[in-house]
């Protein structure tokens, strides 16, 4: 599996291009073109799609990247250790390029929330001018998780040092599931957090509320598919990619409806 991170032209914006199947095969990195998939960001554009895109694109925003041509050569990303250390890594390791455009700005005036059960997520404005994700984590019935949380300011710097190295997890009975159903058969608790009755197997934490960061890594790839620079503070309790997905296309029709108004003006 290869991933390249190619430079862009200003405004165009993050874009997957499949070059398995040629260069005409792109999928821009939208949330109109997310599909329904559990534990999972999926993109999908008139028949070419790109599966579990959350790292990648948690790495693109928390580095400030606003334009890029992400080259791939298979529908699915690679997992590398969960996190997204090594995508930081690989585009740290060639630098970027400040561009004369300025980037689009989404900036929160009003609280927009969404709910599905007990889980939630709400855009709310920021007094600051700062994009900050804070994540609360709850596993009543799996004191080994409990209840977490974490809070992170969405820079480059604290990206690299306090987010990107947080890594997916899955409970032992869940990742059993998931062999018994023919998926993630040569993944290993090396690969991942795996945690049984008694904590991580075969694997140790990086930080001791390295779950609930791992989900402020999760809301910032969902929440780039707005594909703007967003001023906000972003609060999440029990969220999934379905319900960050749901904010992050309200946010973007919003952001239309007061551009085009705007312009009319």
């Amino acid at each position: 599996m290869r991933v390249e991170f190619r430079p862009a032209p200003a405004d165009s914006g993050i874009t997957f291009v499949r070059d398995d199947l040629g260069p005409a095969a792109r999928v821009p990195a939208r949330a109109e073109y997310r599909i329904e998939v559990p534990r999972r960001t999926n993109l999908n554009c008139q028949g070419v799609q790109v599966d579990m895109v959350e790292h990648i694109m948690a790495t693109l925003a928390g580095l400030r990247i606003d334009n890029c041509d992400v080259g791939v050569d298979q529908v699915e990303m690679p997992g590398c250790d969960g996190s997204a250390l090594e995508f930081v890594k690989a585009i740290d390791s060639v630098g970027s390029r400040e561009q004369v455009r300025e980037v689009s700005r989404l900036e929160v005036t009003e609280t927009v929330r969404h709910t599905h059960g007990d889980a939630w997520i709400e855009a709310r404005p920021s007094h600051t001018g700062d994009y900050t994700v804070q994540f609360e984590l709850d596993y009543p019935c799996d004191l080994v998780i409990g209840r977490q949380t974490a809070h992170a300011a969405v820079t480059p710097d604290e990206f690299r040092r306090e987010i990107a190295p947080c890594r997916t997890f899955v409970l032992q009975r869940e990742a059993d599931d998931m062999v018994r159903r023919g998926l993630g058969t040569q993944v290993t608790p090396r690969d991942l957090l795996v945690f049984d009755n008694y904590g991580p197997v075969d694997n140790q934490l990086r930080f001791t509320n390295e779950c609930a960061r791992h989900k402020v890594l999760d809301v910032i790839g969902d929440m780039a598919l707005t594909g703007c620079e967003i001023v906000s503070q972003i609060v999440a309790y029990r969220s999934g990619h379905r319900l960050h997905a749901a904010l992050a296309g309200e946010l973007t029709a919003r952001f239309k409806e007061a551009a085009s108004l705007s312009a009319t003006a």
